[in-house]
């Protein structure tokens, strides 16, 4: 069995961030070295997470309650909570299928006088153009002017650091992230006097534990081992014959902040050793991986037959972070790949942001439609080109029995050896 997911991080900085969590960080300028090594310019702000950042970032505007942020339909459940924790009400901008990313027509619908900001996310791994939407603003008089925020947490690649016509950027090294630091988050913030009002208010939060820091480094290197397909392959079996769900399980260790206490939770500053940690993925991190994830990712999506669609797929710039497809049944779709050897997921990370009080035009059809219809199918540089071709025969073999229109065999996808 072939795990949904492979954390990339290997053992050797696993190791190094064990040993960080037991050296004391003398002068207490860790984050701003991470800070300083991923942006010279100084525009950078390093946090616990992306909620925590956007949490600093509302704090620091100080917007008046009942302001409107409007939000790409799609996104995490943390997000939502942030904005109404300020008293802000969150709107939905439905998505546009093919590329996953905000539609400039919704865009436009959700504009009014109560809008302040626009956070735009980018979606399983590709980076969308910020164009139409600036331009969808640009042409509205409750647009122009409003703050533009880029959720890049699941868009990070070597070199990046988001659109410069955004007034913050947001990139995340959770734990299921590429170059995962194991949590953590870089903003890159372009205007110094709102950086500033927001470096003030992360200061009155209480400093991060070393412990916790440790314990999320024993955590993914428990996932690290168990993540190989023999224990895998234990493990899904023994839940089977329990009558249990491990695709339950597996998603609720995956979470960041689980359990109750969100806020209190977000609301640290970052622990040297998990700032140290992030400073070493960015510097060392090797992009000939990254770019193998996508080689093989485009490669599998070249090997699928029209009747499998996939969200995103017209995106720009895809790294595959994750690989969706979408299916009028996902969990015969999960089922057929696991007969394949291939353990998918619904995933239970993302949510359907909802329409305002008394606005049900803004209801998110399509991201509605889209999240309740996606399975992400397993995609790492380490899968080998025989697992993906046998991957895409049974993701068009599940196509063809739901009675979609009869398709050409799958054709030999031409991915990169697997790695060493």
């Amino acid at each position: 069995m072939w795990v949904r997911k492979r954390l990339d991080i290997g053992w050797g900085d696993l190791a190094w961030a064990a040993g960080r969590c037991l050296v004391p960080d003398l002068d207490g300028g860790a984050s701003r070295r991470t800070e300083t090594a991923w942006s010279p310019d100084g525009d950078a702000l390093f946090c616990l997470s992306v909620r925590s950042g956007f949490d600093l970032l509302l704090t620091a505007l100080d917007l008046p309650r009942g302001s409107e942020v409007l939000m790409s339909a799609i996104t995490v459940p943390g997000m939502v909570r942030v904005a109404e924790a300020h008293g802000l009400v969150p709107v939905p901008v439905d998505l546009d299928p093919e590329s996953a990313a905000a539609d400039p027509a919704s865009l436009a619908r959700a504009l009014s006088p109560a809008s302040r900001l626009l956070v735009a996310a980018h979606l399983f791994g590709a980076r969308p153009p910020l164009d139409p939407l600036l331009e969808a603003l640009a042409a509205s008089e409750h647009g122009r002017g409003l703050m533009v925020v880029e959720d890049c947490a699941q868009a990070w690649t070597p070199g990046y650091r988001g659109d410069a016509r955004a007034a913050v950027s947001m990139f995340s090294f959770g734990l299921i992230k590429t170059a995962t630091a194991l949590g953590g988050a870089l903003l890159a913030v372009r205007r110094p006097d709102l950086a500033e009002r927001m470096r003030a208010a992360a200061e009155r939060w209480p400093p991060q534990r070393r412990r916790v820091v440790f314990a999320k480094t024993a955590k993914a290197a428990a996932f690290k081992a168990l993540s190989a397909r023999p224990p895998y392959a234990l493990i899904t079996g023994l839940a089977a014959a329990a009558g249990r769900d491990h695709d339950l399980l597996v998603n609720r260790l995956a979470k960041g902040f689980p359990g109750p206490g969100f806020l209190e939770r977000i609301r640290h500053r970052p622990a040297s050793p998990l700032a140290a940690l992030a400073a070493r993925r960015l510097g060392r991190y090797d992009p000939g991986r990254l770019a193998r994830r996508a080689a093989a990712g485009a490669a599998l999506a070249a090997a699928l037959p029209p009747p499998v669609s996939r969200p995103g797929r017209a995106a720009p710039h895809a790294t595959y972070w994750v690989f969706p497809v979408l299916s009028d049944d996902p969990e015969r779709t999960r089922r057929a790949l696991a007969r394949a050897g291939f353990d998918a997921t619904r995933g239970d990370s993302l949510i359907v942001v909802e329409p305002p009080a008394g606005r049900p035009e803004l209801e998110p059809v399509r991201a509605r439609d889209l999240l309740l219809r996606t399975v992400y199918a397993p995609l790492y540089p380490e899968l080998p080109r025989s697992a993906l071709e046998r991957m895409a025969a049974a993701l068009a073999a599940d196509a063809s029995a739901a009675g979609a229109p009869a398709a050409d065999p799958p054709r030999t996808a031409a991915v990169p050896p697997a790695e060493a």
